[in-house]
């Protein structure tokens, strides 16, 4: 005769996990405000979108109109004249300081995303206290693990963003202190200075992912606070990313 506790481990193995009122109406509460999420996620995406082709135009018609073309301008004039006036320990001593900050900034996302993680893992301990605030939303585990896994997204851009700004700041240390005497074609001063601009954008796209991630964290909370959020962000990314009409104008 076969031991009815032999195969109990078997059993318990494909038992999934139950909710804790299983009634259609209360199934279906959970994901009344779905449509309001998904407005807010679009709308929210379409507006950082649409900045971001703003700024695009602007820089057609004003090259200069953002401090990141301003940057790429003065990175190019300082590696022309590094490579010309032979300042190698500037150059090393520069470089270094731009290693350190996107050294330091992707060690951020790394712990960043074990804070997320960690909250993958506790979604629904700390599922009630977090929608306290969520009032139109839904509050259906799958669309609260959603929210996480985009955040998850962001913050793994932003870590590969940095981690291939060091990696070409540091292909830019050997290629500076190259004599220009030399006389390379792929390692003139308009190479490095491609090379160094490139690291540059990478180390910007690694800031954006952390700019992002403040309508992604409110939308845990509430749909309604992710716009307000979104619009915020987009004031204050418009004051950083403006240059100066100082700057502007010295650079024409």
């Amino acid at each position: 005769m076969r031991d009815p506790g032999a195969f109990a481990w078997l059993r318990l193995s494909f038992q999934f996990p139950r909710l804790h009122d299983t009634s259609p109406m209360a199934w279906l509460s959970q994901f009344a405000g779905l449509h309001n999420d998904l407005i807010a996620f679009v709308a929210s995406a379409a507006l950082l979108a649409g900045y971001q082709l703003f700024l695009r135009l602007k820089l057609r018609g004003h090259p200069t109109y953002t401090i990141q073309a301003v940057n790429a301008i003065a990175r190019a004039a300082w590696v022309e004249t590094v490579m010309r006036e032979r300042k190698d320990i500037l150059a090393v001593q520069t470089l270094r300081n731009s290693t350190m900050a996107a050294t330091f900034l992707a060690s951020t996302s790394v712990l960043l995303i074990m804070g997320v993680l960690t909250l993958t893992a506790q979604g629904e301990k700390l599922g009630e206290t977090w929608h306290l605030l969520n009032v139109s939303g839904a509050t259906h585990s799958t669309l609260w693990l959603t929210k996480l896994l985009l955040l998850l997204l962001d913050l793994f851009v932003g870590f590969f963003s940095f981690s291939m700004s060091i990696r070409i700041y540091n292909h830019v240390g050997y290629m500076i202190n190259v004599p220009l005497s030399l006389a390379h074609k792929s390692i003139s001063p308009e190479h490095v200075a491609m090379h160094l601009n490139s690291g540059g954008r990478f180390y910007s796209l690694g800031m954006r992912a952390f700019y992002y991630t403040v309508p992604l964290v409110f939308w845990l909370f509430e749909p309604v606070l992710m716009l307000v959020s979104t619009v915020v962000l987009i004031a204050v990314l418009f004051r950083l990313d403006r240059a100066p009409q100082v700057m502007e104008t010295d650079y024409v």
